[in-house]
């Protein structure tokens, strides 16, 4: 399905959203039950699938891989699990005024829950607040957003889109280091090398 959807886009055309755009684009419309052209990112439960098996299944783009699924507490999959860490990070818009998003980090590992072994899979878990996330929210807004029947509500909570993809083993977590970091690092050759008097 992922070479399939490549062709939905336009030749020269790649797809490389911004955590917002994954968010506000995508993801709102998709729980909003609204139409999102084109539509390239496939529906797809997670779980059953080990990160190596989405090539074909997700949207690939290089080496990374988008799919809608739906929240679950179950992690486990053929050969392993999804482990979170750490605390969802907010996503804000490009002008950094308003939150409209979440985003979880999660770590593969191969094994039974808990005792597994670390791969260098990482997922990106994003969801959208429970409520409006493109305008802050008035109490007009919160009425009428009571009308609105609770699947279409409910809708929100229950949808995530995930960015899949493998780290390099050389990359370091993938974070490179700055220039003050490098000349610390070097203090510590600074032992070994004898300056003269």
């Amino acid at each position: 399905m992922g070479d399939n959807n490549l062709n939905k886009l336009p030749p020269g055309f790649r797809f490389y959203p911004t955590e917002e755009e994954l968010v506000v684009h995508f993801l709102h419309r998709k729980a909003a039950l609204l139409p999102c052209d084109p539509d390239v990112i496939p529906d797809l439960h997670l779980y059953p699938y080990d990160p190596w098996d989405l090539d074909g299944k997700a949207m690939g783009e290089g080496k990374r891989w988008y799919f809608y699924s739906r929240r679950t507490q179950s992690r486990i999959t053929g050969s392993g699990y999804w482990q979170s860490i750490g605390v969802e990070e907010p996503i804000y818009s490009s002008d950094g005024q308003i939150k409209v998003g979440l985003k979880k980090y999660s770590d593969f590992y191969i094994g039974v829950p808990w005792e597994g072994v670390k791969t260098n899979w990482i997922m990106h878990e994003y969801r959208v607040l429970s409520s409006n996330p493109t305008s802050k929210s008035s109490s007009s807004q919160r009425r009428n957003s009571k009308i609105v029947s609770n699947k279409f509500y409910n809708d929100y909570s229950k949808w995530v889109i995930c960015r899949v993809y493998e780290r390099d083993e050389d990359d370091d977590d993938g974070a490179e280091l700055s220039c003050l970091d490098e000349v610390y690092l070097s203090l510590d050759d600074l032992d070994e090398i004898s300056l003269p008097n």
